[in-house]
């Protein structure tokens, strides 16, 4: 019974989790935060490397790297002056991933009332992840440079371990790749040492459950989809 218990928990954790796009402004108390991280950082890493470094951004410093990359993400001639370090979408897309990304997309935008000819709309939308969808805690991830592919699938773990005790205390999250494009603006605003690359952002609060952004529910492949079964 307890067993069962217990796995209804750890599930509840990860299945409840999803990308919140919209949060109350009721502050998360630093404790909070500190436990979140320290229970992530049991992730395994390779040989115990631990690549990960994390920057928690609240109040006038998370309101300051914000408004300045909304600054350039608005300004056309700047914002064309900023790209990613690094790739994290193919550069050419195939299906079924091409049909997964664009299923998301329309799926949030219809949602949000946004049709294909509202581009502006679209850009404000996005616009909304470098002030962290409101979020009262903004994370910024670092890695040293010198680390290879191995500690970036580490990464990884330690990232979804943050989201899962997230859930666990009630808090929601939204990963953001989107931070990436402003990586120049990141490292000056952080003051970060040259070694450090930034690897994304992420949000971090309590939903604000009465935002029909989050409604969304991603669908997911079953089992059958992508595992194979040799004995």
């Amino acid at each position: 019974m307890i067993q069962n218990q217990q796995q209804a928990i750890v599930d509840e954790a990860i299945t409840s989790r999803r990308s919140i796009r919209a949060y109350l402004p009721q502050a998360v108390a630093r404790e909070d935060i500190e436990a979140i991280l320290e229970v992530a950082s049991r992730a395994p890493s390779g040989t115990n490397t631990q690549p990960w470094k994390v920057y928690v951004l609240t109040g006038a410093a998370r309101d300051g790297l914000s408004a300045a990359i909304v600054d350039a993400y608005l300004d056309p001639e700047r914002a064309t002056q900023h790209a990613e370090e690094y790739s994290y979408y193919p550069t050419k897309w195939v299906s079924p991933y091409i049909d997964r990304r664009r299923k998301v997309g329309w799926d949030l935008y219809a949602l949000l009332g946004l049709t294909r000819d509202n581009k502006a709309g679209m850009q404000a939308q996005h616009a909304r992840n470098y002030v962290f969808f409101d979020a009262p805690v903004g994370l910024i991830f670092t890695i040293d440079r010198i680390m290879e592919r191995g500690s970036w699938l580490d990464y990884g773990m330690f990232l979804q371990n943050i989201m899962v005790a997230a859930r666990g205390r009630g808090l929601d999250t939204c990963p953001q790749a989107a931070f990436t494009q402003f990586h120049r603006i990141i490292s000056d605003k952080l003051q970060l040492p040259d070694n450090e690359q930034v690897v994304c952002g992420m949000a971090l609060g309590y939903a604000d459950q009465s935002k029909i952004e989050n409604s969304l529910v991603t669908h997911r492949e079953p089992v059958s989809g992508f595992a194979t079964f040799l004995e």
